[in-house]
C-alpha cells in the first residue's frame, strides 16, 4: 500500500469529526500505514484536497465525515480522472449525521471497523453519478443519490436543526415539509428510452439505497450494479397519503403503493413542464428553480475500501410482482 490521505471534516456530525480525530490517528498510527491527515476549514476544501492527493500519487483518499464530505471527495477525484493514470481508492470513515452513502456502499458504521477495510485493502467497484443542469451546467458528481422536490425540501428543513443529531432531523424535516406541502409540478421524465408525463412531488434517483438516515428509497439499490434506481409517485397525492408513503419508505415497501413507480436505468432526464425543480445531490443543493436535469450513471468510475454492499430483504410484494415499470 502506498500513502493514504485522510480528509477530515471537524464539524461533521455536529462536531463529531473533531472528537474522532484522536481516535482516527490512534487507529492508523497502530496500523503502520503511511498516511497523513488534512482538515477542512470551509466548503469545498475536501474536493481540493482530494484533487491534490490524486495528482500527487496517493494510493487512497479517505473521507472522514458525512455524506457532504464524501460528495466533495468524489467530486475532487472525478475532476482529475482524466489527468492521472490511476485514481486513488476512495475510502470512508463515517462520522456524519446521516451516513447514507457509507451505508449503501457497505462501509461499517463503526469507525474502527470501517478503518479495517482500508488497512486490509478490501476494495470493491463503485459507480458514480453525474448530474448536469440547474446551477451547475458544467455538471456535478454524486455517490449516493439525488432528490427532486420533497426530498430536497426535507433536507433543507433538516439542515436548520443545529442541536439535534441523526435521522430524527430528517423525520422532523419531513413533518415540516408536509405542513407546507406545495402542489406537485408537472414533469416530463425520461428513462430507458421512454418519456412519461407525471405530476410528482418527489423524484428520487439513487446509486445507494437510503436517504435521510431512515428512508429506503431504493431498497434493492447497489452502488456497483451499473444502474440507478428510480422512486417516484406519478400523481399528486394528499398529505395523509404522503404520510403513509413515508412510513413505507422507512420499510422499503413503497413498491406496494399503486401511485409509486420504481425502475432502473443508466440515464434519466427530468424536465419541469410547469413549475420548477428543486434538487439536491448527496445533500448539496443543485438548484432551487431548475428546468431540466440530466442524470447518468458512470459504472465502476471509482474503487472503494468496502467489505461488500449492504442488501435488504425484498418485500413480499416485490417477490410477487417485481419492480413497477
Amino acid at each position: 500500500m502506498g500513502k493514504i490521505k485522510i480528509i477530515l471534516n471537524p464539524i461533521s456530525g455536529m462536531g463529531n469529526g473533531a472528537k474522532q480525530l484522536p481516535v482516527i490517528r490512534d487507529i492508523f498510527d497502530q496500523s503502520g500505514i503511511n498516511y497523513d491527515i488534512s482538515i477542512t476549514e470551509k466548503v469545498w476544501d475536501a474536493a481540493l484536497f482530494a484533487e491534490e492527493a490524486a495528482i500527487s500519487g496517493y494510493s487512497g483518499v479517505v473521507a472522514a465525515g458525512g455524506d457532504g464530505t464524501c460528495n466533495e471527495v468524489i467530486n475532487g477525484l472525478m475532476k482529475v480522472s482524466s489527468q492521472v493514470a490511476k485514481l486513488p481508492v476512495f475510502g470512508v470513515l463515517p462520522i456524519g449525521r446521516g451516513n447514507d452513502f457509507a451505508y449503501g456502499a457497505g462501509v461499517p458504521a463503526d469507525v474502527s471497523h470501517a478503518a479495517e477495510n482500508i488497512i486490509k485493502e478490501n476494495v470493491s467497484p463503485l459507480d458514480v453519478g453525474s448530474i448536469v443542469g440547474g446551477d451547475y451546467p458544467e455538471g456535478r458528481y454524486f455517490g449516493n443519490g439525488i432528490g427532486i422536490g420533497f426530498d430536497t425540501l426535507v433536507g433543507l428543513e433538516a439542515a436548520k436543526l443545529k442541536f439535534i443529531h441523526g435521522p430524527v432531523t430528517y423525520i422532523w424535516g419531513a413533518i415540516v415539509t408536509l405542513f407546507k406541502y406545495p402542489k406537485a409540478p408537472s414533469l416530463r421524465v425520461t428513462y430507458n428510452g421512454e418519456t412519461y408525463n407525471v405530476e410528482s412531488s418527489q423524484v428520487s434517483i439513487l446509486n445507494g439505497s437510503r436517504m435521510g438516515g431512515t428512508f429506503f428509497m431504493a431498497p434493492e439499490g447497489r452502488v456497483d450494479d451499473g444502474v440507478f434506481d428510480l422512486c417516484m409517485p406519478v400523481e399528486h397525492i394528499s398529505r395523509i397519503k404522503m404520510v403513509k408513503l413515508m412510513i413505507q419508505y422507512t420499510k422499503g415497501t413503497q413498491s406496494e403503493n399503486p401511485v409509486v413507480t420504481m425502475a432502473r436505468s443508466l440515464k434519466y432526464e427530468v424536465e419541469a413542464v410547469t413549475g420548477s425543480l428543486i434538487c439536491h445531490a448527496d445533500g448539496e443543493t443543485i438548484c432551487t428553480d431548475g428546468k431540466n436535469l440530466k442524470i447518468e450513471c458512470i459504472p465502476g468510475a471509482l474503487c472503494i475500501y468496502s467489505g461488500g454492499m449492504h442488501t435488504r430483504a425484498v418485500s413480499e410484494a416485490n417477490d410477487q410482482g417485481g419492480i413497477n415499470n
